[in-house]
């Protein structure tokens, strides 16, 4: 079974920085699309970015710009680096992992971490 274990979440001011990290055990990580998703309380879970075998990547409107997704298939890592934090960036980061080519749908992941959560406040 694939394991998936996020870190790096915790509390930040706005206009700070974070960057959140994934490692992936039990599966052949460079094959993996690699997505990053959050869900703030009260809210459904929305599509953060995605990193594909190949390397493509995405980012949701949201974070396009002061977000990179980067992975390194050697230490089967994944990690979301997040600047220019906004309050509305608070949420837990759920870190997936999907068979398929990068998909920002939810649903074409079948691995999923804990989650980290991330709090952006003054």
């Amino acid at each position: 079974q694939v394991q998936l274990v996020e870190s790096g979440g915790g509390l930040v001011q706005p206009g700070g920085s974070l960057r959140l990290s994934c490692a992936a055990s039990g599966g052949t990580f460079s094959r993996f699309t690699m997505g990053w998703f959050r869900q703030a309380p009260e809210k459904e879970r929305e599509f953060v970015a995605y990193i594909s075998s190949g390397g493509s990547t995405k980012y949701a409107d949201s974070v396009k710009g002061r977000s990179t997704i980067s992975r390194d298939n050697a230490q089967d890592t994944v990690a979301l680096q997040m600047n220019s934090l906004k309050v509305e960036d608070t949420a837990v980061y759920y870190c997936a992992a999907g068979a398929a080519w990068g998909s920002s749908n939810a649903r074409n992941y079948g691995y999923w971490g804990q989650g980290a959560q991330v709090t952006v406040s003054s």
